[in-house]
């Protein structure tokens, strides 16, 4: 009540009651790789740097065309191509650090142009025959980054169509990225880089992405492992795939310690993706293998779109490739085919049957067969994060309430409120909050700390069904009963 004098009426409004709470963003896609900024306006290029990309349009505007050794232009392709979500995506490729150098050789022009091998060229220098003398850009030569030709000028000091010159330059050298650029690092102003500043995306944006990509990277355990931190952090799924040329034998023997490869890990937040797949290289006229990860995200972030997360991401229709890897045997009722002895190692793969196309294959995450608890499912642990995150951010607003009876009764409202809508919606069995006098001894209160307890049963999808047949002689007697 306030202190101040009033000789007259006023009204207080006192907040109470439940509060809705908003469901936090599923569909949403965390891209760390590599891309050719250079091809792209320099106001758009970014390196380290969280980018939101929409739709084709944005991925070409902020990182260009698909070209061969980058990652993020195919992988964001492979996303839209499956027709929803959103990417957060980061470039940590940096032509000015990533680059090769190519010493200045001779060569000779033809027809007055010679044209160089390599694209995202820096620092090109050209000089006369004899070295003593560099020639100036726009005077004595053009140069055409795009089809990457140098031409001589007509009045420059470059005086035939034919001469000798040197040629000396960087090139952009996406192979220079490594490991330790997509797992990133916090420099001493607290900047953060590659993988580490998705952790950011909230503070940016208002919501964190939920399943995370680095493609090609992946196929390393340090990267895996890093990738396995971020999710964990901000409460997401990493999609890690088999290094190109892993067989079925060697994909399941790398769950064990004796593996060669980088799927020795239990990690219920880690989806383990095998084989790599075909897709159709328009730019290139030619096939090509891409990793199954990158589609399987956008698979995932289409079907939060319109099932709902609560979904599982198994059985459905991968769209825009033309085969696998490595063909995968698949027969609905043998578990001894390869599809059934990858799900079982806890590794999600592509079944392609007689008139089902490419389909996603398999419900667990890389937590199982080390644990038999409901989250091992990827939609159940998906399910409980959303719920968890959403109830969390919902919670912010009683921060600081003075603690009465009237804030325990608004946060069992407010949580359950929400809970009802999510049966509603089928993506819970039953679920409650409620406070227990017990959890909440006296001493915990006056010190301005509440617990609430939050239980809720999402679907478990219906992995297996089983029929008991049986061949009942009784119905025999129903023979001639009309005649």
């Amino acid at each position: 009540m306030s202190a101040s004098f009033l000789h007259g009426v006023e009204t207080i409004e006192i907040e109470k009651g439940a509060r809705p709470v908003r469901t936090v963003k599923t569909a949403v896609i965390g891209l760390v790789g590599t891309a050719p900024i250079f091809d792209v306006d320099s106001t758009n290029q970014t390196v380290n740097k969280l980018t939101l990309i929409k739709n084709e349009i944005d991925a070409a505007k902020y990182f260009g065309a698909d070209k061969s050794g980058y990652t993020i232009p195919q992988a964001l392709d492979g996303i839209f191509d499956q027709g929803a979500g959103l990417v957060i995506a980061i470039n940590v490729f940096d032509p000015t650090v990533h680059k090769t150098t190519v010493a200045s050789t001779e060569q000779t022009l033809v027809a007055g142009k010679s044209v160089i091998p390599h694209e995202g060229i820096t620092n090109l220098v050209v000089k006369n025959q004899a070295g003593d003398a560099t020639y100036v850009l726009g005077t004595d030569y053009t140069f055409d980054s795009a089809t990457k030709t140098i031409q001589r000028k007509t009045g420059g000091a470059i005086t035939t169509d034919n001469a000798t010159v040197k040629i000396g330059y960087d090139y952009a050298d996406p192979t220079k990225v490594v490991a330790s650029d997509i797992i990133g690092t916090v420099d001493e102003a607290g900047k953060r880089t590659g993988l580490k500043l998705l952790k950011d995306s909230y503070t940016e944006f208002g919501y964190n992405p939920k399943l995370l990509l680095a493609p090609a990277f992946c196929t390393t355990s340090s990267v895996r492992a890093e990738m396995e931190v971020v999710a964990a952090e901000i409460d997401a799924y990493s999609l890690v795939d088999a290094p190109v040329g892993t067989t079925v034998d060697q994909a399941i023997a790398g769950r064990g310690p004796s593996g060669t490869i980088n799927f020795n890990t239990s990690n219920r937040r880690t989806i383990l993706c095998f084989p790599h797949v075909k897709v159709y290289n328009s730019t290139t006229n030619a096939e090509e293998l891409q990793p199954l990860s990158q589609r399987l995200a956008g698979v995932m972030a289409a079907k939060d779109i319109e099932k709902g997360y609560h979904w599982s991401p198994s059985n459905s229709e991968i769209k825009g490739i033309i085969g696998l890897e490595r063909a995968i045997s698949f027969k609905l009722k043998d578990s001894n085919c390869e599809a059934n002895l990858l799900n079982e190692a806890g590794i999600l793969t592509v079944i392609n049957s007689f008139g089902t196309g490419f389909r996603t294959w398999g419900n667990r995450s890389a937590a199982y067969p080390a644990s038999t608890l409901p989250t091992n499912f990827i939609n159940i642990g998906r399910t409980a994060d959303i719920i968890d995150e959403s109830v969390e951010y919902a919670t912010l607003q009683f921060i600081d309430y003075p603690i009465d009876n009237g804030l325990i009764d608004a946060i069992c409202e407010t949580v359950n409120g929400f809970l009802r809508t999510l049966i509603g919606k089928g993506a819970l069995i039953d679920g409650k909050c409620t406070f227990n006098r017990a959890k909440n001894p006296t001493t915990e209160i006056a010190n301005g700390h509440l617990v609430f307890s939050l239980d809720y049963m999402p679907p478990t999808p219906a992995e297996r069904i089983t029929y008991e047949r049986f061949i009942d002689i009784n119905m025999l007697k129903n023979l001639g009963g009309n005649n």
